[in-house]
This record gives C-alpha cells, sequence and structure tokens, in this order.
C-alpha cells in the first residue's frame, strides 16, 4: 500500500512505565506461586535464558485454568493498566501518529490477552504480543508460538502487515535489547527513555 505509515510501539517499559507478564501472572495465581516458580526457574533466570522462563512460568500457572475466567481477569488487569501504567508522554506521540493518519500496532512479549484489550480502548490497530494456548476452554499452560521479541516481534509485524510489508515506512518505539531488531528493521527507530520524550518528533529543517 504505498504511503503507509506504521508506528510499532513495544508495550513494557515503553508505552507502559514497568514489565506487565509478572503482574498478570500475580493476578491470576498469586504472588506466592510466582515466587515459587521463579525459585524454580532460577537456573534459567541466571543464564538470562527469558524465553525458557516465561515458558516455565507459563506451564506451573497457568496450565488447567479455565480459559473464560482468565481472559475476565486479563480484561480487568488490562482496565488497570490502562488507569495506573501508562506513560503520558508515549500516549502523547501515539496521539500524533493517530492524528497524522498513521496505523498504530503494539508489539510485544507481553501477553497478548491483556494487550489486545489496551490496544481496542487505545484506539490502535493491532495488538501483536505473545499468545497462550487453549484447549477445550482450558490454557494448557504452553505458549501458542514463539515469545515476542527480538527478531519474532519483526516476523509478527511483518505478517500482519501483509503483503507489501516491504514498503511500508515504520516508526519503532522500545527500550531494551529485545526490541533491537525492530529497530533495525524501521525507518525511524526510537529509543523510549526515562526522560520525556516530545508529542512529536521534530521537524526536518
Amino acid at each position: 500500500m504505498p504511503g503507509r505509515v506504521v508506528a510499532a510501539f513495544d508495550f513494557d517499559g515503553t508505552l507502559s512505565t514497568r514489565d506487565n507478564v509478572l503482574p498478570f501472572l500475580a493476578t491470576v495465581a498469586g504472588r506466592a506461586a510466582v515466587a515459587a516458580s521463579l525459585a524454580r526457574a532460577l537456573p534459567d533466570l541466571t543464564r538470562g535464558r527469558r524465553d525458557a522462563v516465561k515458558a516455565r512460568l507459563a506451564r506451573d500457572l497457568l496450565s488447567g485454568r479455565d480459559e473464560r475466567e482468565t481472559l475476565a481477569l486479563a480484561e480487568r488487569f488490562a482496565a488497570d493498566c490502562r488507569a495506573e501504567h501508562l506513560r503520558a508522554d508515549v500516549l502523547e506521540r501515539a496521539t500524533w501518529h493517530r492524528d497524522e493518519g498513521h496505523e498504530r500496532v503494539i508489539v510485544s512479549a507481553s501477553f497478548e490477552c491483556y494487550l489486545g484489550p489496551i490496544a481496542s480502548a487505545l484506539g490502535f490497530d493491532a495488538a501483536l504480543g505473545t499468545r497462550l494456548e487453549s484447549a477445550a476452554g482450558r490454557l494448557t499452560g504452553a505458549l501458542d508460538g514463539p515469545n515476542v521479541r527480538r527478531a519474532e516481534k519483526v516476523r509478527r509485524l511483518d505478517a500482519w502487515l501483509g503483503l507489501g510489508a516491504g514498503d511500508a515506512e515504520i516508526w519503532a518505539y522500545g527500550n531494551s535489547a529485545g526490541d533491537r531488531e525492530l529497530f533495525a528493521r524501521a525507518a525511524h527507530p526510537v529509543r523510549v527513555g526515562r526522560s520525556r520524550i516530545s508529542p512529536e518528533p521534530p521537524r526536518p529543517s
């Protein structure tokens, strides 16, 4: 699509002021259960094996849970996150993109079950997050596809863009090494740090 411009936002630490995976799991399973699962995942934690840690947490804490009840908790978690844990400055930049007629999408390793309601409430076009596998109305405890970080962010974004993905002008917003490949994919990579970003980017002189 000629002239297609897309702003892709990481969520944890970018649109949101915090990481949200552990708080969500604590909402579903309780803090004590999360702490116990993290203790069991300590070998992977010390080696920096983030994907393995997330897979372990999901297996320990979500396996067998009723899918509808979990989605209801995700909706409430999303509402709390919107009310308490979004960055005003990054939201202002997202508003600028909307006013410019750009598409806006969240691309994040956070769970899609709460990213979807957040994206919808904010008027974003999509949320591409880590998915939870379910069968017969219950969560299996497995991830449905890879953890959405690093190269998987680019793969999911390009799959969502579809035909002509390579012709889209991409703005990418992120805050960590997990966004490196997304930055490389973008014409306009924007690293979000602790300092406030401007409501709109500087105009070319």
